[in-house]
């Protein structure tokens, strides 16, 4: 341990030596009878605690803790993360010097427990002035192969990835949009635990690795969003999948009318899936159960409940290849793995590219729009007189929070390279001139778009994120899914 520590407990700044802190956590191990263990560079806390029986608790019982005062040590963070529920095990992330890296993993009993954690623990003043941020951690077991043949099936697929890695539990394979027999030069592949797709990743991911002579392309696939039950008890929307490109809104609407004649409100259609609104949830359900498997001309259909995505969090989420505005106003509604990205639980839609691959775009484009008469009067208006809940894109947003912060208008500084098939790609640098002298010159990304659109969102999306350690815009889930991969 590092022989000198500052102690912050109630807003101290006295120095806390190497004895004293290795005193305050063998006190804390006497305590609980958890035990301690440090190893690849983190500390564990219990896992399983005492007189624990039977398998680990179940995914989703882990939330993630960011923002913690490097000087601070598990005799401070478990009373604190004991608020909530008993503490299955408590990962304490740590550098080399002995300090901590900031952030922590806190496995519950429960999911309740967990749950509690984020409520009542996220933005929770740990030491004067220190805000931590807690959120749900999902371990990913889900790796995205890009490349892949078109012409090979899921059977051929399943057993190769098994022949090269080990623990493939499944692989996740769509048909074309256009051609119902050949797949979409994808799939997902799941794997038993976390760490089966880590060593598979790393396996595959230098790039040299091939598949039936081709060379393939390995990332995480990013994790389903996840909806509490009490919302989705609320939902009337389903999710349709595997359509006919020409399979038509007004065949969908009757294909569902079917069962209970005007039981559906209407039918959203984009390429080759489609939104299926109902007035009554019990016969979106009872629809769901009846229409699943069924075939649509000629093609057989998927049909799942419709998760709600809030729009605020949609484009703040990680910026691992998955970043696009979303343009309702209200709520969007994902389906569970869908086509053109390595992203689940978003819709395909518009054919928005990030890094390559399609980024997902808003499935449903249903902004409110009102009729324009002759002789309405209309008023000029600054765009900074508005709240910022009007603007959809980050490059809006971050010319909105400069000038607000009396700021002069961010700078932008175009660059590319050509990739190894020549395409080429793009990258926005950007200067802040009012902070520009301080600890952060610029900001840029480090991924790569095809489009100008793209790369000037990308970059805005980075500096406001990176904006938000000093200024508190955003959510540490965005942090805590970086630090996960």
């Amino acid at each position: 341990m590092n022989e000198e520590n500052i102690d912050g407990t109630n807003g101290c700044s006295k120095v806390r030596t190497g004895t004293q802190n290795e005193a305050a956590l063998l006190a804390l191990m006497e305590k609980t009878g958890y035990n301690m263990v440090q190893e690849n560079g983190q500390r564990k806390f219990g896992g399983p605690p005492p007189g624990w029986e039977g398998p680990p608790p179940p995914r989703g019982c882990e939330v993630f803790v960011g923002k913690i005062p490097r000087d601070m040590y598990e005799d401070e963070l478990v009373p604190v993360f004991e608020k909530a529920g008993k503490i299955y095990e408590f990962r304490l992330m740590m550098e080399f010097s002995g300090e901590n890296r900031g952030y922590a993993f806190v496995m519950y009993t429960t999911k309740e427990e967990a749950q509690l954690a984020i409520r009542i623990l996220n933005n929770y003043e740990i030491r004067p002035g220190k805000f931590i941020g807690v959120c749900v951690s999902l371990d990913n077991c889900r790796l995205f192969i890009g490349a892949i043949p078109k012409e090979k099936k899921k059977e051929e697929i399943l057993d190769e990835m098994k022949k090269v890695t080990e623990g493939v539990v499944d692989v996740i394979v769509y048909p074309s949009a256009t051609d119902k027999t050949k797949n979409r030069g994808f799939a997902f592949v799941e794997y038993e635990s976390h760490r089966a797709a880590a060593m598979a990743r790393r396996k595959l991911i230098p790039g040299t690795f091939q598949l039936w002579g081709h060379t393939i392309q390995v990332d995480w696939a990013d994790p389903e969003k996840e909806v509490d039950e009490e919302t989705m008890q609320r939902v009337k929307v389903l999710y349709v999948r595997n359509l006919m490109i020409s399979t038509t809104e007004e065949t969908i609407k009757a294909e569902f009318n079917k069962f209970k004649p005007g039981a559906v409100e209407r039918v959203k259609k984009l390429r080759d899936y489609a939104f299926v609104h109902f007035f009554n949830r019990e016969d979106a359900v009872a629809a769901m159960s009846v229409m699943n498997g069924k075939c649509i001309d000629g093609a057989g259909i998927e049909v799942t409940l419709a998760k709600p995505v809030n729009k605020e969090n949609t484009w703040r989420q990680q910026l691992n290849g998955q970043i696009s505005p979303n343009s309702e106003n209200l709520l969007v509604y994902a389906n569970k793995e869908e086509s053109h990205s390595k992203t689940l639980g978003k819709p395909p839609a518009l054919p928005t590219r990030l890094n390559g691959q399609h980024s997902p775009s808003p499935p449903e484009i249903e902004r409110c729009t009102y009729p324009f008469y002759p002789g309405t009067k209309l008023t000029p208006i600054s765009m900074y007189s508005l709240k910022s809940s009007h603007f959809n894109s980050a490059v809006m947003h971050l010319d909105y929070y400069c000038n607000k912060n009396n700021w002069a208008p961010p700078e932008y500084y175009l660059y590319s390279t050509t990739s190894q098939d020549g395409k080429v790609l793009l990258v926005y640098k950007i200067v802040i001139p009012a902070i520009a002298n301080g600890s952060q010159s610029y900001f840029m990304p480090d991924k790569l778009c095809t489009t100008l659109e793209d790369a000037k969102e990308l970059a805005a999306q980075f500096t406001l994120l990176h904006l938000d350690r000093e200024h508190s815009l955003f959510s540490l889930d965005l942090c805590r899914r970086i630090w996960r991969k």
